[in-house]
């Protein structure tokens, strides 16, 4: 019974972007900084989701685009538009998103997993967080990139 009430007394605290018109969530743990877009550096035979590279603080960071990773009809950059500088799967990466809104707590029993009922491609999905009228998207932000991909990532900043 113990056990049972440290999940449901456990909080999750996260980074909330946006994304078109939805809201995700990140493990704040994984977010390292939040940055404003920064000239990035395109690179050739990369997959179109990979936006180029980036330098940060002399270290070269490859930058993705979240849209353009989620299969998401891509826009203008704005003034709003955030580079998150995350860990994935042991490697640095920015990915840029619309806007960074708000760091929140939650409840992890307000989190429940993605909806089984109808095609979801929902490796990226942790879950569903209901926060007041409000439903996030939970990434799971180690699946962003398959293994090849965090293969290709590494020799990219090995390279740079």
């Amino acid at each position: 019974m113990e056990k049972n009430d440290t999940i449901v007394n456990q909080e999750l605290q996260l980074v909330i972007f946006k994304l078109a018109q939805e809201e995700y969530g990140l493990p704040i743990t994984k977010v390292k900084e939040i940055n404003r877009l920064v000239p990035i550096t395109k690179l050739p035979q990369t997959p179109p989701f990979m936006e180029g590279i980036m330098n940060l603080r002399s270290r070269i960071i490859p930058v993705l685009d979240l849209r353009k990773r989620f299969g998401i009809a891509v826009s203008e950059y704005t003034e709003e538009s955030r580079i998150i500088i995350v860990e994935v799967s042991g490697e640095t990466v920015g990915v840029i998103v619309d806007a960074v809104a708000e760091v929140v707590r939650i409840a992890a029993a307000c989190v429940e997993p993605p909806p089984s009922s109808f095609a979801l491609d929902a490796k990226y999905i942790q879950g569903i967080g209901k926060l007041e009228d409000r439903l996030l998207i939970l990434l799971e932000i180690d699946q962003i990139l398959c293994s090849q991909e965090t293969i290709n990532l590494k020799q990219l900043t090995l390279q740079g």
